[in-house]
């Protein structure tokens, strides 16, 4: 399933609207305004809030956490000894781990696990600038965990560059 992702489409907050590939309204990332820390909420057509993604404080490197009722899901972190510039390691709370590498500010990348695809994140379908594609490939996957995972990646990835300009 193809889910159309169109981010930063309201100033206030970072939101981003999420519809799947007949159009339908599917997801909502909420960006939560005025906090200390970067907190995001996925939420599904109906407002209830499916993950909650959080900017870890006092981390020792920059990583972001997924919650699912309030209970960890996962922990996502730029993978430091890769050969690749733009590769993440998503850590779940069970402990498996998935694997996201591309280019990631182009919004050219993948989510695997153990060499297997399990999401295809693209702009190339869409001549939009901020839009882009989350195809979740297997169908017994999580949608809800893949699209948190490119969400924050991209945000990661948008902050990392931030930082280097600043320098």
């Amino acid at each position: 399933m193809k889910y159309l992702v169109r981010d930063k489409v309201l100033a206030i907050g970072d939101d981003y609207r999420i519809e799947d590939e007949d159009g339908r309204h599917a997801f909502l990332v909420d960006g939560k305004a005025l906090r200390l820390r970067d907190t995001l909420e996925l939420k599904d057509r109906d407002g209830r809030i499916l993950i909650t993604l959080r900017e870890k404080w006092l981390a020792f490197r920059d990583a972001m956490t997924l919650e699912r009722d309030e209970r960890r899901l996962a922990v996502i972190r730029r993978k430091r000894l890769s050969l690749l510039r733009n590769h993440y390691l998503v850590t779940l709370a069970e402990g498996t781990e998935l694997d996201v590498s591309g280019r990631i500010l182009d919004r050219e990348f993948k989510v695997e696990y153990d060499g297997e695809l399990l999401a295809l994140i693209s702009r190339q379908w869409y001549r939009v600038r901020e839009t882009y594609a989350v195809d979740v490939v297997r169908e017994d996957a999580d949608a809800a965990l893949l699209i948190a995972v490119a969400v924050c990646v991209i945000r990661m990835a948008e902050k990392e560059r931030e930082e280097r300009e600043e320098r």
